[in-house]
């Protein structure tokens, strides 16, 4: 098979689940909660980053797509995606994490398609290249969850960061159609430094991006054993979801859920009992975690600009991060590591080496009362 049918195959019982939500505080003002990340072109391409995510999934979703996101954003969600249908969009009336999120999309795939039907969850709002590799992975992953599995794609690790989890690789799965495929022994959440550099010198370890693939029904079976209300209350809203009764039952059950990461929930005990398996994935990936990251993506050298160029002058600041509107002209003297973002209402100017800390700045404004700034 060539690299473009294994990119545009759609695979036949495959769902794409994608969770849009979360703020990108760390992008601020760039990202808002009324408009995060997600929704926002962060590489130029002129695709948002959901739209990109949708581009990407939906050649290979032979069961179609599904994007779960918060009330407030559903509306904006479906006018990005016209080719998803609206009743596809699940809107949550709070955020109640990665869990409850993902396994709405699990439950609904359940009662609409049976317990076999394999969804496949990918973030709204990150960043990929290598179509060909990624279409790759998702198929074995696929397959492991065929196999009965949790599948997770491992990103190979490029430096030993302390802002990702990491997944430990073992024995290979030994599914046919799964050859690169490895059981997952455990997760590690963030390590420090010392700990993610002798990770990446065992040549064991991967970076977890939160890529899940698995039947509906062996996901919901595995919290119906770890957080039995949950199972249950995902599958209740998923029963009522097509019907007169949705908004009664998400009112009456949703609240209730309990608030977890996937990879607490599931992940992390089901690896613990064999159940997990780790796909390589060597493709590009980036999450946008911060501005240093967007630097990245925009240019590995040189000036960076998102938005109209024409409108920013760098004097003794060539590797200056700047974002604009173009609605003001500016300028960035003498600061070469400087990110300067520029929206009508709010100025963010810092350093990319504190990139990472830009949340401090929502936190202070929100501790202000300024909500209308975040």
């Amino acid at each position: 098979m060539v690299a473009d049918e294994r990119t545009s195959t759609p695979i036949e019982g495959f769902h794409a689940v994608i969770p849009a939500g979360g703020a990108g505080t760390r992008l601020w003002p760039l990202s808002r909660s009324s408009r995060p990340k997600f929704l926002l072109d962060l590489t130029g391409s002129g695709r948002t980053l959901l739209q990109a995510t949708v581009d990407r999934l939906a050649p290979l979703a032979g069961g179609g797509v599904l994007v779960v996101t918060g009330a407030r954003h559903a509306d904006a969600v479906r006018a990005q995606l016209p080719e998803v249908a609206p009743g596809d969009v699940l809107p949550e009336p709070s955020p109640r994490d990665s869990m409850a999120a993902i396994g709405l999309a699990a439950a609904l795939l359940e009662h609409r398609h049976g317990p076999h039907a394999v969804l496949g969850s990918f973030a709204a709002d990150h960043v990929i290249s290598g179509s060909g590799e990624f279409a790759r992975a998702v198929r074995e992953g696929v397959a492991a969850a065929r196999a009965g599995y949790v599948a997770v794609i491992g990103i190979a690790a490029r430096r030993p960061s302390t802002a990702f989890g990491y997944i430990h690789a073992g024995a290979p799965l030994g599914v046919a159609d799964a050859p690169s495929a490895r059981h997952a022994i455990a997760f590690t959440e963030k390590p420090d430094a010392e700990t993610a550099a002798a990770y990446l010198a065992t040549g064991e370890y991967r970076w977890n991006a939160g890529m899940f693939l698995v039947q509906a029904g062996v996901l919901l079976d595995h919290l119906a054993r770890q957080l039995p209300p949950l199972a249950a209350g995902v599958r209740r809203i998923a029963a009522a979801w097509d019907g007169p009764g949705r908004h009664d039952e998400l009112g009456a059950t949703w609240p209730g859920l309990t608030r977890i990461a996937i990879d607490h929930a599931i992940a992390e005990p089901v690896a613990a009992a064999g159940g997990v398996a780790v796909v390589p994935g060597e493709f590009g990936w980036d999450d946008i975690g911060d501005f240093a990251s967007l630097a990245g993506l925009l240019g590995s050298s040189g000036a960076q600009t998102l938005g109209d160029d024409d409108a920013v002058l760098r004097i003794a600041a060539d590797d200056a991060l700047v974002v604009t509107s173009g609605r003001r002209a500016v300028t960035v003297l003498g600061i070469p590591d400087a990110v300067v973002v520029d929206t009508p209402d709010a100025t963010l100017v810092t350093t990319r080496a504190h990139a990472q800390a830009v949340k401090s700045a929502v936190d202070a404004w929100r501790d202000r009362g300024r909500d209308d700034l975040l």
